[in-house]
């Protein structure tokens, strides 16, 4: 629930500030003990990875149903956390039963019933059947996977192109991905949507520089930058835009992501009112590749020194002993979102 509805329903609710850097320590914590089961493990956000267990029952001398419960249980006595699994022969269909039920759940989805499983579900189940392909959809009459198998191939090749292929395979619970462990971030991002809609410039400048300090802090935290920012906003009528601006040189600096993004929020406040808005890095690249030494902006590499001198303040004293100006003041919208590029 996004966090304006759940102030409306409770207004007097306290709303507790996100801890970025806890969040950070915690997950590489559990993604350690992730990969003592497996050298197999994608992260795809702080929270969520995908793991590929098969071939490792003589190491651990148990089956991976019981190999991931013991990963849960570990996870909760050492560190505190509960978490849900989902285990299956795919990942579509692993990512399925992880959401089947939580939280601190764990579900399992046969090879031989996925078929069946799926075929009274809403197609919406599918991950990346979005609003507007329901809709598509069911003007067609295509309300639940069931009606997908039965489906002729062709003809939803015909209709949908590539996207009805996609559709007939995921309903036939077929997906060939592969658990990449290579396959870091994609994207580091953070948003938050407000309790009330924004039209102000002003106003909105103050949330972005919180938002990109949230990022910068990730990108830092993983050793990682990116080389595009991206800058989401979305309307009162629920109308998302994003902007997207490539980078000289890639970049993990909070300054450098908010004079970007800033930039690219100024062309897009005319007026319009915004109920959400965030900012992100895209094409993640190595902290070692961030940041040289800019000729261009002459100071750029004094800004670059303040923000690295505030960042050890802040590893010493707290997330809030120092702060930049331009973060003060206005409205406080906190909610964190972070960015999953994929289930």
């Amino acid at each position: 629930m996004p966090m304006f509805k759940a102030l409306k329903l409770c207004p007097k609710a306290v709303v507790i500030r996100p801890r970025m850097a806890k969040y950070v320590e915690e997950g590489r914590r559990v993604r350690a003990l992730m990969r003592d089961l497996t050298p197999l493990v994608e992260p795809l956000s702080l929270d969520e990875a995908y793991l590929d267990p098969s071939g490792t029952e003589k190491l651990h001398g148990q089956s991976p149903a019981k190999t991931m419960a013991a990963l849960a249980k570990r996870i909760e006595s050492e560190l505190g956390i509960t978490v849900s699994i989902g285990l299956s022969c795919n990942k579509f269909l692993a990512k399925l039963a992880s959401e089947l039920d939580k939280p601190r759940g764990f579900a399992v989805i046969g090879a031989e019933e996925a078929v069946a499983f799926l075929r009274d579900k809403p197609v919406g189940m599918i991950r990346g059947a979005g609003a507007a392909l329901q809709a598509k959809l069911a003007k067609d009459g295509i309300t639940r996977i069931g009606q997908i198998q039965d489906a002729d191939q062709r003809d939803l090749a015909r209709r949908y192109g590539s996207t009805g292929l996609w559709l007939y395979r995921l309903a036939h619970a077929q997906d060939t991905r592969a658990v990449d462990s290579s396959g870091e971030m994609k994207s580091i991002s953070s948003e938050t949507t407000f309790d009330e809609n924004i039209a102000r410039f002003d106003e909105l400048e103050k949330i972005l520089w919180r938002q990109c300090e949230r990022v910068s802090a990730r990108a830092k935290a993983m050793d990682l930058g990116g080389r595009t920012v991206v800058l989401k906003i979305k309307t009162a009528d629920f109308k998302i835009r994003t902007r997207s601006v490539s980078l000289d040189a890639p970049t993990q600096l909070a300054d450098r992501i908010f004079r970007v993004a800033r930039e690219a929020l100024r062309r897009e406040a005319d007026g319009t009112s915004y109920r959400l808005l965030g900012a992100g890095l895209h094409n993640i690249c190595a902290a070692s590749e961030c940041d040289p030494d800019d000729l261009v902006d002459r100071g750029a590499g004094k800004r670059a020194q303040a923000e690295h001198a505030m960042d050890n303040v802040r590893a010493r004293f707290g997330s809030d002993a120092v702060a930049k100006g331009r973060g003060l003041g206005g409205r406080r919208h906190d909610q964190l979102s972070p960015n999953r590029t994929g289930r």
